[in-house]
Protein backbone atom coordinates (compact mmCIF):
# COMPACT_ATOMS: atom_id res chain seq x y z
CA UNK A 1 0.00 0.00 0.00
CA UNK A 2 2.49 2.19 0.77
CA UNK A 3 4.51 1.37 -2.24
CA UNK A 4 1.43 2.25 -4.24
CA UNK A 5 1.16 5.52 -2.59
CA UNK A 6 5.47 6.34 -3.03
CA UNK A 7 4.62 5.83 -6.29
CA UNK A 8 1.59 8.16 -6.87
CA UNK A 9 3.14 10.88 -5.07
CA UNK A 10 6.32 10.85 -7.53
CA UNK A 11 3.37 11.28 -10.33
CA UNK A 12 2.07 14.01 -8.62
CA UNK A 13 3.27 17.11 -10.96
CA UNK A 14 2.49 19.90 -7.97
CA UNK A 15 5.12 20.55 -4.93
CA UNK A 16 3.39 19.03 -1.72
CA UNK A 17 2.71 21.37 1.35
CA UNK A 18 2.54 19.43 4.35
CA UNK A 19 1.18 21.32 7.33
CA UNK A 20 1.16 19.84 10.58
CA UNK A 21 -1.16 21.50 13.39
CA UNK A 22 -1.23 20.85 17.11
CA UNK A 23 -0.53 22.11 20.58
CA UNK A 24 2.52 22.82 22.44
CA UNK A 25 4.39 19.39 23.49
CA UNK A 26 2.63 16.92 21.22
CA UNK A 27 5.58 15.80 19.21
CA UNK A 28 4.28 17.49 16.13
CA UNK A 29 7.92 18.95 15.39
CA UNK A 30 9.23 15.53 15.44
CA UNK A 31 6.54 14.35 13.26
CA UNK A 32 6.42 16.81 11.01
CA UNK A 33 10.60 16.10 10.50
CA UNK A 34 10.59 12.63 10.30
CA UNK A 35 7.50 12.60 7.53
CA UNK A 36 9.80 15.17 5.91
CA UNK A 37 12.71 13.15 5.45
CA UNK A 38 11.19 9.93 4.53
CA UNK A 39 9.79 11.67 1.50
CA UNK A 40 12.49 13.61 0.68
CA UNK A 41 11.41 16.98 1.59
CA UNK A 42 14.29 19.29 2.88
CA UNK A 43 12.34 22.25 3.04
CA UNK A 44 11.07 22.40 7.07
CA UNK A 45 10.23 25.16 8.46
CA UNK A 46 7.74 26.28 11.90
CA UNK A 47 5.25 28.58 12.59
CA UNK A 48 7.31 29.66 16.07
CA UNK A 49 10.24 29.95 13.49
CA UNK A 50 7.99 32.62 11.43
CA UNK A 51 6.67 33.71 14.96
CA UNK A 52 10.05 34.48 15.86
CA UNK A 53 11.26 36.40 12.73
CA UNK A 54 8.42 38.70 13.15
CA UNK A 55 9.17 39.67 16.52
CA UNK A 56 12.54 41.14 14.98
CA UNK A 57 10.39 43.53 13.10
CA UNK A 58 7.66 44.21 14.81
CA UNK A 59 7.92 45.46 18.31
CA UNK A 60 5.75 44.69 21.33
CA UNK A 61 4.38 47.81 21.58
CA UNK A 62 3.03 47.46 17.70
CA UNK A 63 1.87 44.13 17.97
CA UNK A 64 2.38 42.35 21.64
CA UNK A 65 1.12 38.98 20.78
CA UNK A 66 3.79 37.70 18.21
CA UNK A 67 6.38 38.80 21.41
CA UNK A 68 4.60 35.77 23.95
CA UNK A 69 4.30 31.86 23.37
CA UNK A 70 1.29 30.84 22.19
CA UNK A 71 -0.01 29.39 25.62
CA UNK A 72 0.78 32.81 27.36
CA UNK A 73 -0.38 35.45 24.94
CA UNK A 74 -3.45 36.52 27.37
CA UNK A 75 -0.75 38.31 28.73
CA UNK A 76 -0.74 40.42 25.73
CA UNK A 77 -4.13 41.48 26.21
CA UNK A 78 -5.76 44.49 27.50
CA UNK A 79 -7.41 44.85 30.79
CA UNK A 80 -10.61 45.49 28.78
CA UNK A 81 -9.96 43.04 26.09
CA UNK A 82 -9.64 40.24 28.89
CA UNK A 83 -12.29 41.54 31.05
CA UNK A 84 -14.54 41.23 27.41
CA UNK A 85 -13.26 37.73 26.31
CA UNK A 86 -14.78 34.19 27.25
CA UNK A 87 -11.34 32.89 27.45
CA UNK A 88 -8.68 34.99 27.42
CA UNK A 89 -6.27 32.48 26.76
CA UNK A 90 -7.82 31.15 22.98
CA UNK A 91 -8.59 35.25 22.60
CA UNK A 92 -4.72 35.94 22.53
CA UNK A 93 -4.00 33.05 20.83
CA UNK A 94 -6.36 33.88 18.37
CA UNK A 95 -5.06 37.30 18.07
CA UNK A 96 -1.57 35.97 17.55
CA UNK A 97 -1.97 33.44 15.37
CA UNK A 98 -3.60 35.87 12.74
CA UNK A 99 -0.34 37.38 12.55
CA UNK A 100 2.05 34.79 12.58
CA UNK A 101 -0.67 33.35 9.83
CA UNK A 102 0.15 36.49 7.35
CA UNK A 103 3.61 35.20 7.27
CA UNK A 104 3.21 31.81 6.91
CA UNK A 105 0.49 32.31 3.72
CA UNK A 106 3.99 34.07 2.17
CA UNK A 107 5.68 31.01 2.79
CA UNK A 108 3.45 28.92 1.45
CA UNK A 109 2.41 30.75 -1.16
CA UNK A 110 6.59 31.30 -2.45
CA UNK A 111 6.59 27.22 -2.06
CA UNK A 112 3.98 26.64 -4.70
CA UNK A 113 5.26 29.28 -6.95
CA UNK A 114 8.65 28.14 -6.93
CA UNK A 115 7.04 24.62 -7.05
CA UNK A 116 9.16 23.44 -3.79
CA UNK A 117 7.31 21.01 -1.39
CA UNK A 118 7.45 22.13 2.24
CA UNK A 119 6.41 21.14 5.30
CA UNK A 120 5.59 23.47 7.96
CA UNK A 121 4.76 22.70 12.18
CA UNK A 122 3.31 24.88 14.21
CA UNK A 123 0.32 25.30 16.82
CA UNK A 124 -0.88 28.59 14.45
CA UNK A 125 -2.18 25.91 11.24
CA UNK A 126 -5.01 26.38 12.89
CA UNK A 127 -8.54 24.27 10.64
CA UNK A 128 -10.46 27.04 8.85
CA UNK A 129 -7.51 29.61 9.41
CA UNK A 130 -4.76 28.34 7.81
CA UNK A 131 -5.16 29.05 3.64
CA UNK A 132 -5.52 24.94 2.45
CA UNK A 133 -5.68 26.21 -1.33
CA UNK A 134 -2.61 27.63 -3.00
CA UNK A 135 -3.04 27.09 -7.03
CA UNK A 136 -0.30 24.39 -8.43
CA UNK A 137 0.43 22.99 -4.90
CA UNK A 138 -0.87 19.74 -3.36
CA UNK A 139 -2.09 20.15 0.44
CA UNK A 140 -2.40 18.04 3.04
CA UNK A 141 -3.24 19.08 6.69
CA UNK A 142 -3.23 17.42 9.70
CA UNK A 143 -3.61 17.93 13.93
CA UNK A 144 -1.88 16.23 16.00
CA UNK A 145 -3.01 15.95 19.64
CA UNK A 146 -2.40 13.45 22.90
CA UNK A 147 -5.89 12.58 24.53
CA UNK A 148 -4.44 11.48 27.91
CA UNK A 149 -3.35 14.55 30.26
CA UNK A 150 -0.75 12.42 31.88
CA UNK A 151 1.08 11.50 28.86
CA UNK A 152 0.85 15.06 27.83
CA UNK A 153 2.54 16.23 31.10
CA UNK A 154 5.48 13.76 30.17
CA UNK A 155 6.58 14.75 26.54
CA UNK A 156 7.59 17.64 28.16
CA UNK A 157 9.84 16.17 30.77
CA UNK A 158 11.37 14.23 27.98
CA UNK A 159 11.62 17.20 25.43
CA UNK A 160 13.60 18.40 28.90
CA UNK A 161 15.94 15.78 28.74
CA UNK A 162 16.57 15.48 25.15
CA UNK A 163 17.89 19.41 24.84
CA UNK A 164 19.80 19.53 28.19
CA UNK A 165 17.28 22.03 30.08
CA UNK A 166 17.03 24.31 27.25
CA UNK A 167 13.24 24.95 27.32
CA UNK A 168 12.42 25.15 30.59
CA UNK A 169 10.29 22.47 32.18
CA UNK A 170 8.67 24.57 34.96
CA UNK A 171 7.27 27.08 32.71
CA UNK A 172 5.30 24.38 30.54
CA UNK A 173 4.11 22.07 33.52
CA UNK A 174 2.29 25.42 34.84
CA UNK A 175 1.03 26.37 31.97
CA UNK A 176 -0.76 22.89 30.36
CA UNK A 177 -4.13 23.73 31.07
CA UNK A 178 -3.89 26.59 28.70
CA UNK A 179 -2.25 23.94 26.60
CA UNK A 180 -4.87 21.31 26.72
CA UNK A 181 -7.31 24.25 26.61
CA UNK A 182 -5.71 25.32 22.97
CA UNK A 183 -5.75 21.93 22.10
CA UNK A 184 -9.37 21.42 22.69
CA UNK A 185 -10.03 24.60 20.72
CA UNK A 186 -7.80 23.30 17.66
CA UNK A 187 -9.12 19.96 17.83
CA UNK A 188 -12.55 21.33 17.69
CA UNK A 189 -11.69 23.53 14.93
CA UNK A 190 -10.07 20.00 12.79
CA UNK A 191 -13.51 18.13 13.37
CA UNK A 192 -15.32 21.37 12.02
CA UNK A 193 -13.53 21.18 8.91
CA UNK A 194 -12.99 17.39 8.32
CA UNK A 195 -9.10 18.12 8.96
CA UNK A 196 -7.58 14.65 10.25
CA UNK A 197 -6.78 14.18 13.68
CA UNK A 198 -3.69 12.36 14.35
CA UNK A 199 -3.07 10.84 17.89
CA UNK A 200 0.05 10.96 18.94
CA UNK A 201 0.46 8.61 22.11
CA UNK A 202 3.07 6.87 20.43
CA UNK A 203 5.33 8.90 17.75
CA UNK A 204 6.14 6.47 15.85
CA UNK A 205 2.42 5.59 15.47
CA UNK A 206 1.47 9.03 14.67
CA UNK A 207 4.79 9.21 11.89
CA UNK A 208 3.32 6.62 10.02
CA UNK A 209 -0.43 7.22 10.18
CA UNK A 210 0.97 11.11 9.12
CA UNK A 211 3.34 9.30 6.17
CA UNK A 212 -0.41 7.05 4.79
CA UNK A 213 -2.63 10.32 4.85
CA UNK A 214 0.23 11.76 2.77
CA UNK A 215 0.36 9.29 -0.12
CA UNK A 216 -3.54 7.96 0.34
CA UNK A 217 -4.27 11.52 -0.58
CA UNK A 218 -1.44 11.01 -3.37
CA UNK A 219 -3.36 8.28 -4.33
CA UNK A 220 -6.32 9.38 -4.73
CA UNK A 221 -5.26 12.76 -6.75
CA UNK A 222 -3.56 10.73 -9.49
CA UNK A 223 -6.83 8.84 -9.70
CA UNK A 224 -8.31 11.63 -10.26
CA UNK A 225 -9.33 12.66 -14.14
CA UNK A 226 -6.79 15.76 -15.27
Amino acid sequence: RRLRGMDALRRVEEPLLLLVGGATGTGKSTIATEVAHRLGITRVTSTDFIRQTMRAFFSEEFMPAVHYSSFETRLALTKAEEEESGDAAILGFLDQTRNVLTGVHAALDRAATEHWSMVIEGVHLVPGMVAADFPGAFVVQCVVAIDDENLHRSRFWVREYATDGLRPLDKYLEALPQIRTIQDFIVERAHRYDVPVIVSDSLDTAIGDVLDLVLRRADQLVGLPR
